[in-house]
């Protein structure tokens, strides 16, 4: 298995970095990675928080500190001062890269938390929710993701064009397919690829990750449909895609690969590839080589095929732990999702067991919902949740943007009486001109929860 310093030397007479300099790229990282050898020399390597703004800043100081064996955390630089709290408080640093904020300083590495593997790659996870957690990786996590990645591509090199962060795993591992395999990568902030500013690339060679929101506004725009759809790929994940984006990208001929994959997993362990979904099929695709997926009821027995239940992941990409604590079982993961695997061995995809809502007795999940009202095309983004109820248990509660400023809650209810059962329809409508996602699409519950309580307890007449 090739190193940091292996690949870097590999890459060194390339101009694999589009749009950035490939050679300041070598410079930074050598150089670096000199300084933190020598630190590392006088005792424990030390503990590093990434959080570079300028991308060859970012990658290249990640590839120095894995190189001299440090401890590395990549963080998000537009945190703000509650979030940036609780990383410090949690990771205590020696090493702070990036940082603007001169009052945060730099730590003496005179802390009692240790890490528990020194060459660690400490991925953030949990931001949406408020609370933020590190998965534990390795180079070596990494490189299994990357190898299932190209044997379940049949490639041997990945061209990637990144619009996504690099601090969070659907941007990273972007950057750790291309950098591994000596492939190139384009990097380019979303703005500008929805502006028109694009990279020169020949797309047909390269891969490109989106979430369902991005690819809702490029396909809003006829110049930019017809420029993702001369992709080889286009990977979709973050979140769940509603069934009118499919049906809009099918029509395009957008070569869509709907994903399924965690920071804990070290990105997708399940592709639908695009080829399958240009010909209709709808899920998250087959398992890749280096993953294992069963379904399990509540008793944790294995579950046939199309039957529904909690997902569970045997993979070596998975991450060992939560800083700083390792996981007790290394084989096998439990995610909060449910779904099931159908005769070909697809992943399907029902829900997350925590958003379940159970109003009247009936179990209800807020993706069949949410895509139902979406195919009404007159919601520009919609969550579904439950709000406590005396008389329901659980009210569902719709929060949406509406298109036009003339859609009204009734109109949208009479679209869906044929297509779902009364107890399926949300009771509360509430109208909003945005709703709280993070940077990967993923919507932000418990600000739902709260808008939604404000709103009832002072409804607008």
């Amino acid at each position: 298995m090739e190193r940091p310093l292996d690949c870097l030397s590999n890459l060194a007479q390339n101009d694999w970095l589009i749009g950035y300099n490939s050679h300041q790229f070598n410079q930074i990282a050598q150089e670096l990675y000199l300084e933190l050898t020598q630190l590392s020399f006088c005792g424990t390597p030390p503990k590093i928080i990434l959080a570079e703004r300028e991308p060859v800043r970012f990658l290249a100081s990640f590839i120095a500190a894995c190189a001299a064996n440090c401890p590395v955390f990549l963080c998000n630089p537009d945190w703000g001062t509650q979030e940036w709290q609780q990383v410090f408080d949690l990771v205590k640093p020696d090493i702070i890269l990036g940082m603007e904020h001169g009052a945060w300083g730099i730590e003496n590495g005179n802390n009692n938390i240790q890490c528990p593997i020194p060459n660690s790659i400490m991925i953030p996870t949990g931001g949406s929710s408020g609370e933020i957690k590190f998965a534990i990786h390795t180079w070596e996590t990494l490189i299994i993701s990357v190898k299932g990645f190209t044997k379940y591509f049949q490639l041997k090199r990945v061209n990637s064009f990144c619009v996504l962060p690099l601090y969070h795993v659907s941007g990273f591992m972007q950057f750790m397919r291309s950098f591994t395999t000596a492939g190139k990568l384009a990097i380019q902030p979303f703005k500008a690829v929805e502006s028109g500013q694009i990279l020169n690339i020949k797309q047909s060679e390269f891969f490109i990750s989106l979430v369902p929101t991005q690819l809702q506004r490029l396909l809003q725009t006829p110049e930019l449909t017809e420029w993702l759809s001369q992709f080889n790929t286009v990977l979709l994940g973050g979140a769940p895609a509603w069934n009118e984006l499919l049906e809009k990208s099918r029509f395009h001929r957008i070569r869509l690969a709907p994903t399924y994959g965690m920071t804990e997993t070290a990105s997708q362990i399940a592709t639908l590839k695009p080829d399958d979904f240009l010909r209709g099929k709808i899920s998250s695709g087959q398992i890749l080589p280096h993953a294992k997926v069963t379904i399990r009821n509540q008793q944790g027995e294995i579950l046939n095929s199309n039957q529904i239940g909690n997902i569970t992941i045997h993979a070596q990409s998975l991450a060992l732990g939560y800083y700083p604590k390792i996981r007790e079982n290394q084989t096998d993961f439990q995610v909060d999702d449910l779904g099931f695997l159908d005769e070909q061995g697809h992943l399907n995809i029902v829900g997350r067991n925590s958003d379940k809502i159970i109003t009247g007795g009936e179990n209800i999940y807020p993706i069949e919902i949410e895509s139902a009202i979406q195919a009404t095309q007159m919601v520009a983004d919609i969550c579904v949740i439950g709000i406590p109820d005396k008389h329901w248990g659980q009210a569902l509660t719709a929060i949406y943007i509406p298109k036009k400023s003339d859609t009204s809650a009734l109109k949208i209810q009479t679209l869906l009486k044929n297509k779902l059962s009364k107890f399926k329809i949300p009771k509360y409508w509430i109208p909003q001109q945005n709703l709280p996602r993070n940077s990967q699409g993923k919507i932000n519950r418990q600000q739902l929860q709260q808008i939604a309580t404000e709103f009832l307890q002072n409804p607008i007449t």
